[in-house]
């Protein structure tokens, strides 16, 4: 049977047991500072991991995204658009083109439109003009016709000639009023006009043979109404030519008989 520890076995034996657990307490220490650099370590690594696998996450879909861009580019650049501001200008080009053919389109039939508004009421001004110079002149024709006074039927075949500067008949009758008050000259004048307008106009001879025979040119005025005569659909009487005031010194000249012998 063992002896009893004395007291100086117990002083002898506690720093023993103060050593050990110094000891052991040095050991946990160095184990838990082991382990804080293991847990450190193991924590850095998996944080510098994730991070470069998301800086290669991050340049893979930065070079996807550009590769992107790139082939939409090349495919804008092929389709000639380089850009999307040249999308929108082509879009506002073809836009603008087509509302300016449109606008065009419309102006040219608009155009036509106001043509042929303007050819018709050109056309109705002209008719309404037309009509109005007719119903004028006509009326200028019958006052005439009825008036007594010679000066007068003159004025009214000046506003015919007015109207009309070359017409054969007013220049015809003109001339038959201006023989009645001795202007044989100027009747003379006129009737050559009115010939030079129509030269197959027969009283127009007539009025200028009055004219020569009046003015003593009786070979011009046989010539002339061998004229009337020829071109005369009014087969003349010995007695219109008798009764004619201005002939009467032309019935004296033998080649003027020889003419009545040949045509009456």
């Amino acid at each position: 049977m063992p002896e009893p520890a004395t007291d100086n076995d117990r002083i002898l034996e506690r720093p023993l047991m103060e050593r050990y657990v110094l000891d052991e307490l040095k050991a946990l220490r160095n184990e838990k500072n082991l382990l804080q650099v293991e847990l450190t370590e193991k924590v850095a690594e998996a944080k510098l991991e994730a991070s470069d696998r998301a800086i290669r996450y991050m340049a893979d879909t930065t070079n996807n995204i550009f590769y992107i861009i790139t082939a939409a580019a090349s495919l804008i650049v092929l389709l000639g658009w380089r850009s999307i501001q040249d999308v929108k200008g082509h879009i506002e080009s073809i836009t603008s083109a087509k509302i300016a053919k449109l606008i065009e389109s419309y102006e040219k039939r608009l155009e036509e439109v106001e043509n042929n508004v303007k050819i018709r009421s050109d056309q109705l001004i002209a008719t309404q003009e037309e009509i109005s110079n007719t119903n004028k002149l006509h009326s200028l024709w019958m006052r005439a016709a009825i008036e007594k006074n010679t000066e007068e039927k003159i004025n009214l075949y000046d506003e015919i000639l007015e109207m009309q500067p070359d017409d054969t008949e007013a220049l015809t009758y003109k001339a038959d009023a201006l023989l009645d008050i001795g202007e044989s000259k100027w009747a003379l004048s006129l009737t050559e006009q009115a010939i030079e307008q129509d030269n197959n106009y027969s009283l127009a001879y007539w009025q200028r043979a009055c004219s020569q025979a009046d003015l003593g040119n009786f070979s011009d005025a046989i010539d002339d109404l061998e004229n009337y005569i020829n071109l005369s659909s009014i087969n003349i009487t010995e007695k219109e030519l008798e009764e004619e005031p201005f002939f009467k010194e032309l019935r004296k000249d033998e080649r003027y008989r020889q003419m009545v012998t040949k045509y009456i």
